[in-house]
């Protein structure tokens, strides 16, 4: 017997939003669409979801396809299904965002697939509705990171507070006052201070830091 006939069918999507941290810039992997319809146009990378798999599986495959990473930190940003966001069918696209740490991705990769970092605040028009897409994983993202320490997924292990500082102020899109940003970060057992220092930046040097999961799972209450 055949069930639900009488309803139209539509074609069900993913979108990965995989955000990076580099030059203190909050970046997005983009590329062009290779595909009609809007081949040629900036596109986020995506893909149909099988009849064998779940959304998330879906997600996970494809980020997986376009970066070589497994165990992604990757969250749901939302259903986008305006009935005339896409010109070849009636589809539906689930986002995802994910953060990953930029060294981690094989340039290798970045070149296969056509794609590049663009800074999140120069990105171009995009297809369809994915600027709106990054729009909202971008204010999601921001509102995790109040509460959780979710930003290390874009930091090396080893990190200076400086570069954690400008993590948050990329991704917030505000400059913060240096004075209490450190105060706050000194009150958090589970960012711990290293005997390394980091002279890259400066004969003196700064002293690397190092985000503790174990001590954070112990007592989890953050807010920054």
């Amino acid at each position: 017997m055949t069930y639900y006939s009488q309803f139209a069918k539509v074609w069900v999507s993913v979108d990965c939003i995989i955000f990076g941290f580099d030059d203190s810039k909050l970046k997005v992997l983009i590329g062009r669409r290779q595909m009609d319809p809007g081949r040629g146009e900036w596109s986020l990378y995506g893909g149909f979801v099988a009849a064998s798999e779940s959304i998330d599986d879906c997600a996970a495959r494809t980020l997986y396809r376009l970066t070589g990473l497994r165990n992604i930190y990757m969250r749901q940003v939302g259903a986008f299904g305006s009935v005339d966001r896409d010109p070849g069918e009636r589809v539906i696209s689930v986002a995802y965002y994910a953060l990953i740490n930029v060294a981690d991705y094989n340039d290798r990769l970045r070149r296969e697939y056509g794609v590049e970092w663009v800074g999140i605040d120069e990105l171009p028009k995009m297809y369809s509705d994915h600027n709106s897409m990054i729009q909202k994983a971008r204010k999601l993202m921001k509102q995790k990171l109040a509460h959780e320490p979710v930003g290390f997924q874009l930091l090396p292990s080893l990190f200076t507070l400086t570069q954690l500082q400008r993590l948050y102020e990329a991704v917030n899109g505000e400059e913060l006052d240096k004075r209490n940003f450190r105060k706050r970060i000194k009150e958090m057992d589970f960012i711990e201070k290293t005997e390394l220092i980091d002279k890259t930046g400066s004969k003196r040097g700064a002293y690397l830091y190092r985000f503790n999961k174990k001590s954070y799972n112990e007592d989890p209450n953050f807010k920054l």
